[in-house]
């Protein structure tokens, strides 16, 4: 139930974060810049210049506003087509996080046997983070070209100095959002990554913990003054005709501490 709760919260992060991201897209005022009235006052305001990732526009004091689209895709300023793609790749890897999560989460009947549901969650999580680190480069693209004209002593003439807009704040949001519902998703499944070992028992009613091997075979077992008990896991032939030749290749030798018991 545990498991269920987290995978389910996890999803309902992850899809709001992916929404904001999607919705900051279309959204105005990726960056903002206000101009004062006469004197140069800071309390009332005649104009604003405004910009998304798809036009410049200005906004006078009686609310009507004039825009410029930007030009063709192969002649939009560089940062801006950069922000662009990023944020694409983050909302299309996004997408199919989205998709392999809801197969994979518990509290669904398809998806397949649990073990294939539970891989099926983690490259979802993958995905995920892959996804948010792309929308967050496009947004730390996007500051840094903003805040690069912000801050500079002297601005060129003609140029006016930018604010960050609330689609920034919105996608940054999104972006955390979307990290953390990954690592929900990927505390849930973990044991895809560290599997669990494999316990052997042998005859005689003694366990033993395998340790992890790449080999395709592993003989375990333990010595007992009068015979010799184990198992064998293995492919190809069955299990005694192995524990057979095992036997007659190595004699069975008792140590000097056995033959004085």
């Amino acid at each position: 139930m545990r498991k269920r709760l987290i995978q389910i919260f996890g999803f309902l992060l992850t899809s709001l974060g992916w929404l904001f991201v999607l919705c900051t897209m279309a959204m105005d005022f990726w960056r903002i810049s206000q101009i004062g009235g006469q004197g140069g006052s800071f309390i009332i305001r005649v104009a604003w210049y405004w910009s998304n990732l798809w036009k410049d526009c200005f906004t006078d004091s009686t609310a009507v506003t004039n825009c410029r689209d930007f030009p063709v895709l192969w002649s939009v300023t560089p940062y801006v087509q950069g922000v662009r793609g990023l944020l694409m790749c983050g909302l299309t890897l996004g997408f199919f996080a989205v998709v392999l999560c809801f197969l994979g989460m518990e509290c669904t009947y398809i998806g397949g046997a649990n073990k294939t549901k539970d891989k099926m969650l983690f490259a979802g999580a993958v995905f995920h983070f892959a996804g948010g680190v792309s929308d967050l480069a496009a947004y730390c693209l996007y500051i840094n070209r903003v805040a690069r004209r912000t801050f500079v002593a002297i601005l060129p003439p003609g140029e006016l100095r930018y604010d960050l807009g609330p689609p920034i704040f919105l996608g940054l949001v999104g972006c955390f959002f979307i990290f953390l519902g990954a690592i929900f998703y990927a505390v849930t499944v973990y044991r895809v990554v560290v599997p669990e070992s494999t316990v052997v028992y042998a005859y005689g009613g003694n366990t033993y913990a395998v340790p992890r091997s790449r080999g395709r075979t592993l003989y375990t077992g333990y010595y007992d003054t009068s015979r010799l008990y184990g198992s064998y896991v293995g492919s190809g032939q069955s299990s005694s005709s192995k524990i057979s030749k095992i036997s007659q290749t190595t004699p069975t030798k008792y140590s000097e501490r056995d033959a004085f018991v």
